[in-house]
């Protein structure tokens, strides 16, 4: 249902209209991939022209971007205790690398919209976006970084605050690139349905996140420790 705004005349009411904006957009995701989220039916929904909507935000890959730093925060927010409980401090470094990585491919499955806007983020959400709200994306992308940087040393303190920053970020990347993967188009799902041996190349994501941010902590874990020249 849309909601009816009169103009909005001061900061305060600016304000109450752009959150609604978020929040829409923010609801519409959770009936819809970021591909079909468009300005057009966002307008509506919020009940303002698109030219109004304009004011407010440049594109509506400006709004995604937004929205994927908070819906990143609020991820990051609950990690902590996921991981509390995932990891065992008493392990040895490998094998708490491995409880990392499960716990981290575990929790990014249950947040399927912080994964889709992951996924699009390079590709689409950042290519029509003016240098300052990339700056400010990039701003607020580095400070997610390094807090979930500051979540793995305390599960993996073998790490010096670089490598859990490698960690950290890399963990990000295969999360959103595995995520693309993980989700086909049409398509590609009916050739697999048709032809199983071709099926073998579908990705499942929860397992391909944690494999891949196990490898990479095993690798950086054995670096740590001098037994990889």
């Amino acid at each position: 249902m849309a909601t009816s705004f009169q103009r909005a005349r001061s900061e305060e009411q600016r304000t109450v209209r752009r959150q609604a904006i978020l929040d829409t957009a923010a609801a519409m995701l959770g009936e819809m991939p970021v591909a079909r989220l468009s300005l057009n039916e966002l307008s509506r929904r919020v009940g303002l022209a698109k030219s109004n909507v304009l004011r407010y935000f440049e594109s509506r890959e400006a709004v995604l971007l937004v929205l994927l730093d908070r819906a990143a925060r609020e991820w990051l927010a609950e990690l902590d205790g996921v991981l509390a409980a995932a990891v065992d401090p008493r392990a040895g470094a490998r094998e708490r690398g491995d409880q990392v990585a499960a716990a981290l491919a575990a929790s990014l499955a249950e947040r399927p919209v912080l994964c889709d806007l992951a996924g699009a983020q390079a590709a689409v959400l950042e290519r029509n976006v003016s240098t300052e709200v990339a700056a400010e994306h990039k701003r607020s992308g580095i400070a997610n970084a390094r807090d979930l940087a500051r979540l793995l040393r305390a599960r993996l303190p073998e790490l010096d605050d670089a490598d859990a920053l490698r960690l950290a970020a890399g963990a990000l990347l295969v999360a959103g690139a595995v995520w693309t993967h993980a989700h086909p188009s049409a398509a590609v799902l009916a050739v697999y349905e048709a032809d199983p041996a071709l099926a073998v190349m579908r990705v499942d994501f929860r397992a391909g996140v944690a494999e891949f941010v196990s490898v990479l902590a095993s690798g950086l874990l054995a670096r740590a420790a001098g037994s990889w020249a």
